[in-house]
């Protein structure tokens, strides 16, 4: 009952969702695109070999699925990836190519799942963190097809918002098929909605098995020569950012620059709008403050720049690597921060606003090994960027430690792994 409801209320949200799409794409023109497979009519895909299904949202997720996949793609399988947002699909398409069949998800609809799983005919549904869709779960449990959580996890606040609709949220746990949860504090959230606990596995965070090629270094190692003038200046860089929160970021950045010191004040700020329909606006707003910019896809020296504003896709980690101290955003706005697992592997010590509460245990770990520092405002966070610039000893101690947090708690990929395969090797028998 509560899930024709739910269903009835979408399918009266649907021209809402399509104008919020038109709407979007006046910033984003690739929203305007493709509109046909986020309906389930998507290509028919013929193969001998079992179809795994896995959906990963965005950019984000997708980065932190990449290692996984290319593991899968070494077993038989014909691999399906899905995504909801453009900057997404660039990047599955930039990293994989023609290995992959790849379209934008359907709604969670049953008619545009319908009739993505008759195109598609998976045999195997994983999903990433949180993306959890009542009628894709019901779609999956109907067809008899396993759907399994990847690399779950659940916060408290998340949790509230899942509670207040238990009529709904029960029944689609029930149909989750199984469970790799990041931590024991996920797990218990999740048993306490209703996800059996026979069903739940605490793998770890896959997150903490990035790994570094040899060729990224290198060109990481290149481009901090080149920005900051073969070492004489330092790079701050700011990653992810949401509206609202650039604001906060610069002014830290101006009590920087008023520093009485020589290393604050040829401090080189590197700016990473989160979304890329803000990468214009963030430029903006960084000359309205009299700041000398120069934007990434440039491709020049920020020689005589204050700001290199990072207006390319797919190129985080290498920023992270050619910086010496690294801001994680969607932290001083409540958006629940992002993944700080990235600059750590790079060994950089980091900062954050107090929002992190989608990235709790990773923030916890790094908080107490002193790799972390949480800032409330621009006073704090300009205070600690100055301690960090004015104290190399430091600097070196807070980033060794950031990246002992990640080569401590690798293995959540091989045991996520173990838990994918034991439904494909049901599936070829």
């Amino acid at each position: 009952m509560m899930r024709a409801l739910y269903s009835l209320i979408l399918y009266l949200a649907l021209p809402f969702i399509l104008l919020r799409l038109r709407l979007r794409a006046r910033k984003a023109p690739a929203y305007a695109l493709r509109w046909r497979e986020r309906f389930g009519f998507v290509p028919v895909l013929s193969s001998e070999k079992p179809v795994v299904w896995l959906h990963t949202v965005s950019v984000g997720e997708f980065l932190a699925a990449l290692p996984l996949i290319r593991q899968l793609q070494q077993d038989e399988v014909q691999l399906v990836i899905t995504t909801t947002t453009p900057t997404g699909s660039e990047r599955v398409k930039a990293a994989l190519g023609d290995s992959v069949y790849h379209v934008y998800a359907p709604y969670d609809l049953p008619d545009c799942l319908a009739r993505f799983m008759r195109r598609v005919q998976p045999s195997l549904m994983l999903m990433m963190e949180t993306e959890l869709w009542p009628n894709t779960l019901a779609a999956c449990h109907k067809r008899v097809v396993p759907a399994v959580l990847i690399n779950g996890r659940l916060s408290a606040r998340s949790a509230r918002g899942y509670q207040k609709f238990s009529a709904l949220t029960r029944p689609m746990l029930a149909q989750l098929t199984a469970a790799g949860i990041q931590h024991r504090d996920d797990a218990d959230r999740f048993a306490a909605l209703g996800l059996p606990t026979e069903r739940i596995r605490v793998t770890g965070n896959i997150k903490f098995d990035i790994q570094l090629a040899d060729a990224l270094r290198q060109r990481a190692a290149q481009l901090k020569e080149e920005w900051t003038d073969h070492g004489k200046r330092l790079v701050w860089i700011a990653a992810s950012t949401h509206t609202g929160e650039d604001e906060i970021i610069l002014d830290a950045f101006s009590r920087l620059k008023n520093a009485n010191t020589a290393a604050a004040q040829s401090l080189l700020l590197v700016l990473v709008p989160r979304h890329p329909e803000r990468f214009n606006n963030v430029a903006e707003l960084c000359e309205k403050r009299g700041f000398a910019i120069v934007r990434r896809s440039q491709g020049v020296t920020p020689a005589a720049a204050d700001i290199l504003v990072g207006d390319t896709m797919g190129e985080l980690q290498l920023l992270f690597g050619a910086s010496d101290i690294a801001f994680v955003g969607g932290s001083l706005v409540p958006n629940g921060g992002h993944n700080m697992l990235e600059p750590a592997a790079w060994q950089l010590p980091l900062n954050s606003g107090p929002h992190v509460f989608n990235f709790a245990e990773s923030a916890r770990l790094l908080q107490a090994n002193n790799a972390l520092v949480l800032a409330e405002d621009a006073a704090a966070l300009a205070a600690d960027t100055l301690q960090l610039i004015e104290a190399p000893a430091l600097r070196l101690q807070r980033g060794e430690a950031a990246l002992a947090v990640v080569e401590n708690n690798r293995g959540a990929l091989e045991r996520t792994l173990q838990l994918i395969r034991q439904f494909i090797v049901k599936q070829k028998d």
